[in-house]
Formats: structure tokens, sequence, C-alpha cells
């Protein structure tokens, strides 16, 4: 089975699941979440999102419309087949 797969059915399990379960789950992986998602607190995603905007109306950021940012997708994930 796929990392893909088992994702998937961790995320329709966790969806039904009873409460004290989700808990339990939660419980074992808590520590690694608030290590891997600590940095976009309220504060400092305002922060990044202020940053962000002030580079975009000043001409220093480019942008992408959906269809080049599918396109580069795209070929980003030929190159990685290739490889």
């Amino acid at each position: 089975m796929s990392t893909a797969d088992i994702r998937q059915k961790l995320h329709n399990y966790i969806e039904t699941a009873q409460d004290k379960k989700v808990k339990a789950i939660f419980a074992m992986v808590e520590e690694e979440i608030e290590e891997n998602y600590s940095h976009w607190k309220d504060e400092l995603f305002l922060a990044e999102l202020t940053r962000s905007e002030k580079n975009y109306l000043k001409g220093k950021t480019r942008t992408y419309t959906i269809e080049e940012s599918i396109t580069r997708t795209k070929k980003s994930l030929q190159y990685l087949k290739g490889k």
C-alpha cells in the first residue's frame, strides 16, 4: 500500500473515530506536530504575510497565474520522474 493510500485511510478513520481514539493518536504525535508547525503561530504567520505583501507591492516578488503555476508544477514533476 502506498503512503498516499495510508494517509487517505488514516484521514478517513480519524474523521469517524471515537473521541478517545483520536485523542490517543494525537497524544502519540503531538510533540512532532508542535515541532513541525510551531513556526506558523499567528503573529509569525501575519508577519510573513506582511513581508510577502510588501515585497509583492514593491515588485520584488514574482507572482504566477494559476495556469503558469500548473505548467511549472507539471514541468517539475516531469523532471522528477526523469531522475
